[in-house]
């Protein structure tokens, strides 16, 4: 009979521990589904929103998509490629300026190249703006840079001339200084002239084939090259 109790005993004891063990691991089953769902809604509510998604716009309210706009804005690729008084606004039909840069750049072309610290391709931030400076107060010291390439046509008498006209900009190091209208390094040595307050220009390049201009007009001490600064 003591055989028989100490069975009996023994599976409802086996029972209860199963009926706990089941309750343990259910417990953890819940536990990581409860902590899948907090991570997949962390992911979302931090997910940059891209040029693909169809919900970014310009800061001028126009809906940003891949591919070039009708004013040369390749958004996704970094650039501009267009006419010289499409690229702003206030230059476009119906702008502030619009009379003035036809009558001083209509027949102009420009190209822009940059970098995601300039203008980013993605919303990061959650405004529905293309991201700048994303991660830091200001262009100072984000590594921003953009390249400008200017050209076009004009008559000198009889004479139809050419010009072009070139210039790397890069954001001033946080730790720099201005002296004068020149943006100097930590160590003192020239970075460039100022531009938009927080940019140096660290070489430009123009040519002229009537003015006989040809070549480098400025190269920063400092060096041209980006992902230095």
């Amino acid at each position: 009979m003591k055989n028989k109790y100490l069975f009996i005993i023994l599976a409802l004891v086996i029972a209860i521990l199963l009926i706990n063990f089941k309750v343990f691991l259910d417990g953890i089953t819940t536990q990581r589904m409860l902590a899948k769902v907090l991570v997949e809604k962390l992911a979302k509510s931090t997910k940059c929103m891209t040029i693909q998604d169809g919900s970014l716009y310009t800061s001028d309210g126009e809906l940003i998509n891949t591919g070039y706009s009708q004013w040369g804005y390749n958004y996704q690729a970094h650039m501009f490629n267009g006419m010289y008084c499409d690229y702003h606004p206030m230059y476009r039909p119906g702008g502030a300026y619009y009379e003035w840069c036809q009558d001083n750049y209509g027949n102009d072309r420009l190209m822009m190249k940059w970098n995601n610290a300039w203008l980013s391709n993605k919303d990061c931030n959650a405004d529905g703006l293309l991201d700048r400076y994303y991660g830091y107060d200001s262009y100072i010291g984000s590594g921003a840079w953009l390249t400008n390439h200017t050209s076009g046509m004009y008559q000198e008498g009889e004479q139809s001339c050419s010009w072009n006209y070139f210039v790397k900009i890069v954001a001033a190091p946080s730790d720099a200084e201005k002296v004068g209208n020149v943006w100097h390094l930590a160590d003192g040595t020239e970075l460039g002239e100022v531009i938009w307050g927080s940019f140096a220009i660290v070489q430009s390049i123009y040519n002229d084939t009537c003015t006989g201009e040809h070549g480098i007009e400025y190269l920063s001490p400092a060096g041209p090259g980006f992902g230095k600064f």
